[in-house]
């Protein structure tokens, strides 16, 4: 075995060692939001079948439901039927180390350089720490990583079974998360849009269409000394045409910053993605994967989720810090930047200022073209940087250098993680539904409660007013109203709790300790409290 091969077998070990600790420190041990009303909904679907996905069982509103991760629900609550919140925890650690080494493999793959993709990934793994969780957006995370690295592949060597990937990956995220499934398709785009722009500058429309008008000129023209001039440029256009080809190969083969290749390979990868929109036909909840996006998009909820509000430039250090050293290394460096990735960089960059959540994109996809400019400046600037961070990295003793650094640097995030419990108390009312379902009726009343711990009672199967799956709350999902809205105001008192109790018919309400709503209802003589803990207080309409 050659000194180069050895190297190169450590450090992959060393990589991927590394990236699946690194994903044990960055995965959260205590279930979020989404995650009760994920195992609720997943439990109904195993007792109840996937025949008919049309309506909500879980709020006591009777509006529809589109179900729009059926098969991540059913997968997570399987899980935990079988192996309860250890295997909510581990499923976290394993799909995080799963995307972390697809980043690597892409980084490697665009880079041919190990010591830096592993670096990249680790640092696109840490912006996507807040990210991380027992949701879909996790799974699907994976599968679009996947659809990257298969288009990649099939460029490179023109495998048909890459084909075959790419259209099972769309049916996989149409019944997992069919709220991203036009994301699918924009990850085509910089491919299609590289290509369709050099087939346009290489037909020479100009010079094509100047043959043409001189043409219908010469056809028309009767004065002949006009007409030899017009037959002496027309018959210079195919020298023109063929001057201007070898200006573009030229310029092709030692580009000033863009680098563009004209692949005929994306004609099968343009099929590809039209037969995929059909994909999402082949869903037993419906047409959610046609307009889910669209319904959230023109509704109200994401103007009150943190996640989906504009991002402030400077409030992101990570996100802030990547852009300059994007900025760095194309302005001030003889590096070159593909146009496919060019095109990538700039479109996740303004759908992550259009909406922050789109930063967990834009450290995926993004990782392989740092990984790719970084390695090409290295190799621009000092041609033996290669061999010199893998003499050291590729051996044992580089090997267990980085391990040990990595796992020093989890086990301080693993003993926060250890000493958290799998269910906060504080922010869950964990003994208050306790409480709910050993002394109400919970099928004949009509509770309210806030947004943030919604999830969780319809966990414990209680009826709730509201929980996180907040599109099914606006009327443009229910067709009926705007509880979402009515939800928030409530809590906030901007809205009148009496009047819209006395709308809703709210029979109980369930508020935090400390909430504005509890400060009111405990001065008014129509309710009486009737369960008290640290954290949560229930109250009784009184009736007459």
């Amino acid at each position: 075995m050659s000194k180069e091969k050895e190297q190169y077998i450590i450090f992959t070990i060393t990589a991927v060692v590394s990236i699946i600790v690194f994903a044990f420190g960055i995965s959260p041990k205590t279930l979020q939001n989404d995650t009760y009303y994920t195992i609720a909904i997943g439990n109904y679907l195993y007792n109840n079948g996937i025949s008919n996905l049309t309506q909500d069982v879980f709020s006591w509103h009777n509006i529809p439901y589109t179900y729009p991760h059926w098969l991540y629900d059913l997968g997570i609550y399987c899980i935990f039927r079988n192996f309860g919140h250890v295997g909510i925890y581990a499923s976290t650690i394993i799909l995080t180390s799963i995307l972390g080494l697809i980043i690597y493999r892409l980084c490697r793959k665009t880079s041919k350089n190990e010591p830096v993709s592993a670096i990249i990934t680790i640092l696109a793994m840490w912006i996507l720490k807040p990210y991380v969780a027992a949701r879909a957006q996790l799974f699907t995370f994976v599968l679009f990583a996947l659809t990257v690295y298969f288009i990649e592949m099939y460029l490179e060597n023109h495998k048909k079974r890459y084909l075959f990937f790419l259209l099972i990956i769309p049916l996989i995220i149409a019944n997992a998360h069919c709220a991203v499934f036009p994301f699918y398709f924009v990850l085509y785009l910089p491919y299609i849009a590289e290509f369709l722009l050099e087939v346009l500058i290489d037909l020479d429309l100009e010079q094509r269409l100047l043959k043409l008008f001189l043409k219908i000129l010469l056809k028309f023209s009767r004065n002949e000394k006009i007409k030899q001039k017009l037959q002496l440029k027309y018959d210079n256009i195919p020298e023109r045409i063929e001057r201007n080809k070898k200006v573009r190969e030229k310029i092709r083969n030692n580009p000033y910053k863009i680098k563009v290749k004209k692949n005929y390979w994306v004609i099968p990868i343009i099929i590809i993605m039209l037969l995929s929109i059909f994909t999402g036909l082949i869903n037993p909840a419906g047409n959610g994967a046609y307009t889910y996006l669209y319904k959230t998009l023109k509704g109200n909820t994401t103007d009150s989720i943190n996640e989906h509000q504009p991002l402030v430039f400077i409030s992101s250090n990570e996100f802030m810090v990547a852009i300059i050293l994007f900025l760095i290394i194309l302005i001030f460096t003889d590096t070159k930047i593909k146009l496919s990735d060019l095109f990538m960089l700039i479109g996740l960059t303004a759908l992550s200022f259009k909406t922050k959540r789109q930063i967990s994109m834009f450290a995926i996809f993004c990782a392989p073209i740092m990984s790719k400019l970084i390695s090409s400046m290295f190799d621009k600037y000092d041609k033996k940087a290669y061999s010199k961070m893998m003499a050291f990295a590729g051996s044992v003793l580089g090997c267990c250098a980085i391990i040990l650094t990595m796992a020093l640097a989890s086990i301080e995030s693993l003993k926060e993680t250890v000493k958290m419990p799998y269910v906060n108390d504080k922010d869950y009312p964990v003994a208050a539904s306790d409480w709910i379902l050993e002394n109400l009726d919970i099928k004949n009343i009509k509770l309210y409660n806030e947004y943030n711990y919604g999830s969780y009672l319809l966990y414990r199967g209680i009826p709730v007013f509201v929980d996180s799956r907040a599109d099914l709350y606006a009327p443009e999902f229910n067709g009926i109203k705007d509880i979402f809205s009515d939800a928030l105001n409530i809590a906030g008192i901007a809205l009148n709790y009496k009047t819209a109790f006395e709308d809703y018919g709210i029979t109980h309400v369930i508020t935090y300790e400390n909430a504005k709503l509890a400060m009111l209802l405990e001065d008014d003589s129509n309710y009486r409290k009737i369960y008290d803990d640290d954290s949560f207080k229930i109250f009784e309409k009184i009736v007459n």
